[in-house]
């Protein structure tokens, strides 16, 4: 009688990142969720970020931090620390060109990887390439090509391939681009404020309403910012705007100073934890994101919205996903003109009902669409015979 053949050994997930708390960043937080979640599905989940060198574990998930490690010196500590690793091994690498050093022109690490044939490779991009421009300095050219360079190395000898949108899939190799997997980034904050917390800040904050934005403040959303904020201010002066995330405060001052009429009416919190910021973003009655390139599944700002159930007004832009437009997920303004914006805001805040309506509609559709369980659920999932543009 022949003996039944060995189970094959579970396979090892080595997750690569730029950033891994307590660094901040997008990729830091995302990159936690998913190895937590995946821990607590029960895989083996290793992280791999630069840092000072230390190895420690943090619920399921065992950390290494290794100095410059996608130089020379660490990619060779890494190679020596994998291989004395059980296999199989699985390496997801989380790509911002960005992220990996050599002023985002590393192509060494990305031939590294392209090497690591005794391992499975999987790449999740966040982002791909620098933009090109014929009219650009020659310095961005080069580091254009770079890029795509580096895209090509990564995503040529991955077993599978993800994106946070659509349409990154343009800038991968041919063979790749057709069976790349559109995965939207779920938010990164918790997906549930506490009530009694939530209802101790709007007795301080008092009735409003409340119009909130939640973001960094960069030159390209500030401007619409403001010209979306400054009318729906003025135009009822009951209604507040509570301004959150890093750089609110020098934000909040640069409107009060423009215009001195509407100090009493802002407020900003510039640094928040993840549950205070969920708190605070729970309190609002209004969302207002507008974005330079369009809302688009990358977007933890909105993600964070939608989670928590908000009615929030947004934009297209050339980034925005076509799903955007019939989910009903958000009040969604076509373009980047900010007027758009500010007609729909001002329509939402004089309808309770279709507010209430639009928030629940937007938690509905992030369980069902864009959660973190939807990414476990992809990632442990075979590949999708073929690609579809919805997840």
């Amino acid at each position: 009688m022949s003996r039944p053949s060995p189970s094959p050994a579970p396979v090892t997930w080595h997750l690569l990142t730029g950033e891994y708390p307590p660094q901040p960043g997008g990729v830091s937080d995302y990159t936690r969720l998913v190895a937590r979640a995946l821990a607590q599905a029960g895989e083996h989940v290793h992280v791999w970020a630069p840092g000072a060198p230390e190895a420690h574990g943090e619920d399921g998930v065992q950390v290494h931090r290794v100095p410059g490690l996608f130089t020379p010196l660490g990619l060779a500590k890494l190679t020596w620390a994998l291989e004395r690793l059980p296999g199989p091994r699985r390496l997801l690498l989380q790509y911002v060109p960005h992220a990996f050093g050599m002023k985002a022109m590393n192509i060494p690490f990305c031939a590294w990887f392209a090497a690591r044939r005794q391992d499975e490779r999987w790449v999740f991009f966040h982002e791909v390439v620098y933009p090109w421009s014929p009219h650009a300095p020659l310095r961005h050219q080069v580091l254009a090509g770079a890029t795509r360079v580096m895209a090509q190395l990564a995503a040529g000898h991955a077993a599978r391939t993800f994106v946070s949108i659509p349409s990154w899939k343009e800038y991968l190799p041919e063979g790749t681009r057709a069976r790349a997997e559109w995965r939207p980034v779920p938010s990164t904050l918790p997906t549930e404020a506490p009530e009694e917390a939530v209802a101790r800040l709007r007795a301080q904050l008092g009735p409003g309403p409340w119009i909130g934005h939640f973001g960094t403040y960069g030159k390209a959303t500030a401007e619409p910012l403001e010209r979306v904020l400054v009318p729906l201010l003025r135009a009822a002066p009951e209604r507040r705007a509570l301004l959150l995330g890093r750089g609110s405060q020098a934000y909040c001052a640069g409107l009060t100073q423009r215009h001195p009429e509407l100090a009493g009416q802002m407020l900003f919190r510039d640094s928040l934890s993840p549950e205070d910021a969920v708190v605070h973003l729970k309190a609002t009655d209004l969302l207002v994101q507008p974005y330079p390139d369009g809302v688009s599944a990358r977007r933890t700002t909105t993600m964070a919205g939608l989670a928590l159930g908000l009615p929030l007004v947004t934009n297209t832009g050339h980034l925005t996903e076509p799903v955007w437009r019939g989910l009903g997920a958000v009040a969604l303004a076509e373009g980047t003109d900010p007027a758009p914006m500010a007609a729909l805001a001002e329509r939402l805040l004089s309808h309770p009902q279709e507010r209430a309506a639009l928030g629940a509609r937007a938690a509905e559709i992030y369980r069902e669409r864009f959660s973190l369980e939807r990414t476990v659920e992809a990632l442990r999932s075979p590949p999708p015979a073929e690609e579809r543009e919805s997840p």
